[in-house]
């Protein structure tokens, strides 16, 4: 008999169940770095980083996570996101032009600027554009 290699996956933001079923792997952003998971992992909490989240099940899902955190068990991964967005609810053009307005604040650099914030911004655009992909 085969080994079941699935685990449960659910993402939960304030607003909705986002994803809520059975993955073979899940792939994100932490603040450590990227990380690709599969059953049987070490159970572990991480903090989530800008960029795209792929759900590999029957068939590979994409979106753009912002920003949360990810509790990881051996047999379910539960991501408590302040934002995700699946790649067909995003609008490519105002990303774009979000990356653009984040790249000049960071560019020109003034003072008055809140760089961590500029470059949260510049991060969560470049998400949405790569998931787009």
């Amino acid at each position: 008999m085969a080994e079941d290699r699935n685990f449960e996956l659910e993402i939960i933001t304030p607003d909705r169940v986002f994803y809520k079923g059975r993955a073979t792997m899940v792939e994100f952003n932490t603040t450590e770095g990227e990380i690709g998971v599969y059953k049987n992992h070490i159970p572990t909490t991480v903090i989530i980083k800008p960029g795209v989240l792929t759900i590999t099940s029957e068939e590979k899902k994409i979106a753009a996570l912002h920003s949360g955190f990810a509790t990881i068990l051996q047999d379910k991964i539960t991501i408590l996101a302040e934002i995700i967005e699946w790649a067909a609810e995003i609008d490519e053009e105002r990303a774009l032009a979000s990356k653009e307005r984040a790249e000049n604040r960071i560019r020109e650099g003034h003072e008055a600027t809140d760089m961590a914030r500029a470059e949260t911004s510049l991060l969560r655009a470049m998400a949405r554009i790569k998931s787009k992909k």
